[in-house]
């Protein structure tokens, strides 16, 4: 028996007590979880608190959870909110009171035009999210597009745009995005939806229920590799409700990693200045030569890993070098210590280049990390003991 069918074996071994040992669970997935059988998206369910240990609790919170989902999209996407949306404002379209249903479609048209603008060029390297889904929402498509959102904005009037990190203090622009889509991202005809369109109503909902927070540039990289991981489970009933799922373990997600997007919260240990404190940290401790370079360069981490540790490195791999790097992520109980060592690993396997280049050279190789074999960083971030 070859070694990929033993850890599949072993795997699904875990899966099939009553109750899921856990701490067994992210040992088995910190090493990589097999790419079959439906077990990356259940795995992940289980390591992101979706679904709890107890095997006899899943059908119920899943058709809890999902019912749930329903709600939301009743609730915050109500028939005619689409084009007809604005005639149901029964107040003058230049107000701009709290209580102005005008002010409120407004809002969230600029909300929209966000997203609609980052979703159109999710994973561009694949073209899954311009695909159709094989189970669009039905409460959505059976209103003849009216409910559709990417309908509310006109796709002529999007330009590129840099990622906004909205706090309460001054907004901080740094750009995110190097790759650009060259394929079409256009709307499914009706009675279908690509995935970009399901991955823009889940970020809509997460922005409209999440008001202290909103949308922020940036979600839209973190929410792509798990639709997609829900999205291409082999069990057809889970991917029937991938969309729901996705929403939930997105949620849960974005619960631990919101200090990363709120800038209110840099300061924090857990933020994204105590994050690059602690890679800047971890470098100087495992390998000073390649600080001290950077440091007399005045090269800091706020330069590339920035984006790094913000986007858990979804635009530095392809997509199945992020899902491997994320088992890992997700199994460690520190969570984003192994993140801040994955980091590490990249910059120290690039010493001899860092330490041969100039200032501009080292920021466009940090900046445009080069292809390289994840197993190799992987495994160079687990020896940063």
């Amino acid at each position: 028996m070859s070694l990929y069918k033993i850890r599949v074996a072993g795997l699904e071994d875990i899966l099939q007590q009553d109750v899921i040992d856990l701490k067994s669970l992210r040992d088995f997935c910190f090493y990589g979880i097999p790419d079959c059988n439906g077990l990356r998206s259940l795995c992940w369910k289980l390591m992101l608190g979706y679904l709890g240990p107890k095997k006899d609790t899943w059908s119920a919170t899943l058709t809890k959870k999902r019912e749930l989902y329903k709600q939301f999209i009743e609730m915050v996407i109500p028939p005619g909110d689409g084009e007809q949306g604005r005639s149901s404002c029964v107040d003058h379209p230049l107000s701009d009171g709290p209580e102005s249903n005008w002010n409120t479609f407004f809002k969230d048209n600029e909300v929209l035009l966000q997203i609609d603008k980052d979703v159109r060029r999710l994973c561009p390297d694949i073209s899954f999210f311009q695909q159709a889904t094989d189970f669009p929402c039905e409460s959505v498509v059976s209103h003849n597009r009216e409910r559709k959102l990417h309908i509310r904005v006109a796709p002529t009037t999007l330009s590129s745009a840099n990622v906004e990190r909205k706090g309460l203090g001054v907004t901080k622009q740094i750009n995110l995005i190097t790759k650009r889509a060259t394929e079409s991202y256009e709307a499914m005809d009706e009675g279908l939806e690509a995935h970009w369109e399901v991955v823009e109503r889940i970020l809509f909902l997460y922005a409209k229920l999440n008001p202290g927070q909103g949308y922020v540039q940036g979600m839209n990289e973190i929410i792509g590799p798990i639709y997609y991981v829900m999205a291409s489970d082999p069990n057809l009933e889970y991917r029937k409700h991938a969309e729901a799922d996705c929403f939930f373990c997105f949620t849960a997600l974005m619960g631990e990693i919101r200090d990363f997007f709120i800038k209110t919260l840099d300061e924090s240990e857990d933020g994204i200045k105590g994050m690059m404190a602690k890679l800047s940290n971890l470098l100087k401790e495992k390998d000073s030569e390649v600080w001290t370079k950077l440091r007399d360069q005045e090269l800091y981490p706020q330069y590339y890993s920035f984006r790094w540790l913000t986007l858990l490195l979804s635009q530095e791999f392809p997509l199945p070098d992020v899902l491997r790097i994320w088992d890992s992520v997700f199994a460690d109980e520190k969570r984003y210590n192994f993140l801040v060592k994955v980091c590490c690993a990249m910059i120290v396997l690039l010493r001899e280049q860092i330490l041969e280049n100039d200032f501009a050279s080292n920021v466009k190789l940090l900046q445009n990390f080069p292809p390289m074999d994840i197993k190799v960083v992987l495994k160079k971030a687990t020896s940063l003991e």
